[in-house]
């Protein structure tokens, strides 16, 4: 069934068919797929950004993630069920020459996996776009969907693992699969980073493994995550400063674990450091 975007009013099916007119979508009708993880080592050695999101956004190598988000994005919640869906991996978004990335665990099943923006259309994106617009890193407050003129500033967003995972909880090998795509993000983005803001222990762990993979050094042991926990890594560009914060999941916020102000703080922070 094809179904009008909330924001263009194209005709899309769900999930959306790469290169069909999907606002922000950067893959091609002919980017090549990855199927298999020794795909996704290799299709990960490119030296253009755009090219990688686009191969990103096809990525199959992970046949259970792939029928989750499929199944979901056909399926849907029923508040959204006259909408279609992404249904496919999130490619990292925002600015190419960022001096900020933020990384965090994976897409949600109604949220990015419907919108096609990572950290786009659930209460965790609310909280964060927010801050990231109070931190003056984001033209709007809210992003609810691809193509509603949202933008980044000097920053970009990026997800360890780029498929929305049943209960939030990919396999190891699910990750590690994965797991080239971000490493390889991080080493195109590089010449011009300063920070990287990871949200949840999850994040942490991913954006060290990727930085190392990009040539930074790792102290040991390990830096530990916490919210405003910060290390600073040298490397091939110059060092980057490691910053934690607390995942803006419902769980957090809920519960006070998280606030606005120290979501704030965060950011502020990042914006010092990368100035």
């Amino acid at each position: 069934m094809m179904l009008p975007h909330p924001v263009t009013g194209e005709l899309f099916a769900s999930p959306v068919p790469p290169g069909t007119g999907w606002p922000d979508d950067p893959a091609r009708p002919d980017t090549p797929i990855a199927r298999t993880a020794a795909d996704v080592v290799e299709m990960a050695d490119v030296a253009d950004l755009a090219e990688l999101d686009a191969r990103v956004s096809v990525c199959s190598a992970c046949p259970r993630l792939v029928t989750w988000r499929e199944d979901v994005a056909e399926t849907k919640r029923a508040s959204f069920a006259g909408e279609p869906y992404w249904g496919r991996p999130i490619a990292g978004w925002g600015d190419a020459d960022a001096r900020i990335l933020i990384i965090g665990l994976a897409p949600a099943a109604n949220g990015g996996n419907r919108t096609g923006r990572i950290f786009t259309g659930d209460s965790s994106g609310d909280w964060l776009f927010a801050a990231l617009h109070r931190a003056g890193l984001a033209r709007q407050e809210t992003s609810l969907h691809a193509g509603d003129g949202q933008g980044l500033i000097g920053a970009r967003m990026a997800a360890a693992v780029r498929c929305a995972p049943p209960q939030n909880k990919p396999t190891p090998v699910e990750r590690d699969t994965c797991a080239p795509w971000i490493a390889r993000e991080v080493q195109l983005v590089a010449p011009t980073l300063k920070v990287v803001v990871t949200l949840g222990a999850f994040g942490w762990g991913a954006a060290l493994s990727s930085l190392r993979d990009a040539g930074f050094t790792i102290p040991k042991p390990q830096p530990k995550f916490g919210h405003r926990a910060e290390v600073v890594l040298d490397g091939p560009a110059g060092p980057v400063t490691l910053l934690g914060s607390y995942h803006p999941s419902q769980q957090n916020t809920f519960t006070g674990k998280l606030t606005h102000a120290m979501l704030d703080d965060v950011f502020a922070r990042a914006r010092e450091l990368a100035a």
